[in-house]
């Protein structure tokens, strides 16, 4: 099995990285999944000069920003639509101000790939769309494991 970490990187505060880091020794160490953190793989498909300086290009260069990060989007979704059996999504106040995460989510739900949404937010709190292209929402990772364990090991 091959999953996918979604969730914030831009706006969150450690660049998404904490949760992930957190999560993937379950995920390799106890269920045997391959794992793909985008919050890690920050060369992706770039150029080394792309991976220096994009993010001062917001700012800068625009156009050379837009640019990059087209090739980020495609990248991704390509991994989305082509690899992932499954996503796992960190659904917080910082998702919600990027778009990123929506997109990956609306991609996997297209595909018919399964999400399993992790958040401490209450529904009423949560976009409709993000929580319709859930399969199933947990309240916490511990939550999520269980359903894991049971649903990937025999």
């Amino acid at each position: 099995m091959w999953v996918y970490l979604s969730g914030s990187i831009e706006f969150a505060r450690d660049g998404g990285r904490a949760w992930r880091r957190d999560l993937t020794p379950f995920l390799v160490g106890t269920l045997g999944h391959r794992v793909y953190d985008p919050a890690e793989d920050e060369k992706k498909n770039l150029t080394d000069e792309e991976v220096a300086h994009f993010r001062s290009w917001k700012s800068s260069d625009l156009e050379r920003f837009r640019r990059t990060v087209r090739k980020i989007i495609d990248w991704d979704l390509d991994l989305i639509e082509q690899q992932a059996d499954y996503l796992v999504c960190y659904w917080d106040r910082e998702s919600a101000r990027g778009a990123g995460t929506q997109a990956e989510l609306t991609a996997a739900y297209r595909k018919g790939v399964p999400v399993y949404l992790v958040t401490e937010l209450p529904p009423a709190e949560i976009s409709g769309w993000i929580l319709a292209c859930a399969e199933k929402v947990f309240s916490s990772f511990d939550d999520l494991k269980t359903f894991l364990l049971e649903r990937y090991t025999s």
